[in-house]
């Protein structure tokens, strides 16, 4: 049997044969002696006959061309995944097989490529976030968000969790499932247009507060005033946890900088591709005070027995390497090839293309919005956005997209279902998105309006 004949085709009678002698038994059903004959299954499974690999492959194509991506049609929907630029670099580096095939680098001696890479991108992200540190990645943004919450509640030891509505719903459906197990309380707070009501935030926070927690910007793109939630939290001895677009903190004032306690959020925006929502890689930044608490592990710096520069997991909080007991979450992997390229995103693009690029996605969200305005749209945001906004139509926003997916275009996300607001539009304007795509976005609107 060779591989070329035998690719993805099961054992022949002859391997299982083998197998079988090895092992002392003399049939398949041998295995099966331990399962009670009642709940065997003993007719044939109910699938199609096999085809050829050739048959099966167009099968499955024509399957996969269903689907419509942001490759053949331009896509205005942000919601958590974006589509941004990935210098060519990013695939280049990635499917190097020292790094593509390499899993938690256990041994330090034999990992040093993987884990100056990891640390490369705990140092920018601490940079970013203006953090004293950062860990080697979590699953995604909405993980690393309800880890946070776990932290907060162990070092205050307090069970209230304040959670603003602008926190994106996929993000708070997490943290309330995770609370449960957790024992905590999670209050949501009402949004006051586009932002977080700080004063129903003020009222809300009391002295069993763990943590009062927000997004920067918001679900609605918007820019929350993170001092102000910051005095709040203070005045009641809570935490400040904010969930944060890295993309945005090229040029917003970084949270550490303004009294962030924990920083989390998802690296998504710096080389990762959308694949349809998935997978994405969660970073979470603290300060020194906090570092023992963080979940997972650190790659720290250290000097060798030669005194070279050289690289070693350590704080390593993670089940699988101190007591069950002892561990501070449940995490037992980590994200380190998409650290990788969102590290190797962050390093081609460096320091200035990353404003760049941020500042691109704010011009192209403004010029979006007034386009829209002039229009006679009206803009839900009355605060400063980053580079998504929401359009209140005087018409069905599945209505809006319908139409829009019939012209070629992709839309936006449909508050309906998870904030009731059925004619309101949330959309999104990358760095990607020409001038020519926003005006057919805007005239395919004004079609709806005018029919």
């Amino acid at each position: 049997m060779t591989e070329e004949q035998f690719r993805y085709l099961p054992d022949t009678a002859e391997d299982e044969k083998e197998m079988l002698a090895v092992i002392g038994v003399e049939s398949m059903e041998d295995l099966f002696t331990d399962i009670p004959e009642g709940i065997r299954l003993k007719e044939e499974l109910a699938i199609p006959a096999a085809v050829s690999e050739s048959e099966l492959l167009k099968q499955m194509k024509s399957i996969a061309e269903k689907n419509v991506s942001a490759g053949q049609m331009p896509i205005f929907m942000g919601a958590g995944t974006y589509d941004h630029y990935i210098p060519s670099v990013v695939d280049a580096v990635i499917s190097r097989s020292e790094f593509y095939t390499a899993y938690t680098p256990y041994q330090a001696e034999a990992s040093q490529g993987e884990l100056q890479a990891i640390f490369e991108f705990q140092s920018m992200i601490s940079e970013l976030t203006g953090m004293e540190a950062t860990n080697s990645s979590l699953y995604d943004g909405f993980a690393s968000l309800s880890e946070a919450v776990g932290l907060a509640a162990a070092v205050t030891k307090r069970n209230e969790i304040v959670l603003s509505q602008a926190v994106h719903p996929n993000a708070r459906a997490v943290i309330h499932a995770a609370a449960k197990g957790r024992g905590l309380d999670v209050i949501e707070v009402l949004m006051e247009k586009d932002v977080t009501n700080f004063n129903v935030t003020r009222c809300l926070t009391t002295p069993d507060t763990a943590a009062i927690v927000v997004q920067y910007p918001n679900f609605f793109g918007s820019v929350e005033d993170l001092a102000v939630v910051k005095k709040i939290a203070e005045d009641k001895g809570a935490l400040l946890i904010v969930m944060a677009n890295p993309l945005a903190l090229g040029i917003l004032e970084a949270p550490g900088n303004l009294g962030a306690d924990i920083v989390v959020g998802d690296t998504q925006p710096f080389g990762l591709p959308m694949s349809f929502g998935g997978p994405h890689c969660g970073y979470f930044s603290v300060n020194q005070k906090h570092i023992r608490k963080v979940p997972g592990r650190i790659v720290g710096e250290t000097l060798d027995a030669d005194g070279e520069r050289a690289f070693v997991l350590t704080l390593q909080s993670r089940e699988q390497h101190i007591r069950r007991e002892k561990a501070t979450s449940y995490m037992s992997s980590n994200q380190a090839l998409n650290a990788l390229a969102s590290a190797v995103c962050m390093a081609a693009l460096g320091k200035q293309g990353v404003q760049e690029m941020a500042q691109l996605n704010v011009d192209k969200a403004a010029y979006f919005a007034q386009a829209l305005q002039d229009k006679g749209f009206a803009i839900l945001n009355q605060s400063p956005f980053f580079n998504e906004f929401v359009i209140d139509l005087p018409f069905p926003a599945e209505e809006a997209n319908r139409a829009l997916l019939e012209a070629g275009i992709i839309g936006g996300y449909s508050l309906a279902e998870t904030y009731h607001k059925p004619n309101q539009l949330l959309v999104c304007a990358t760095e990607k998105r020409p001038k020519e795509e926003i005006d057919r976005f805007i005239a395919v609107l004004e079609g709806i309006k005018h029919a």
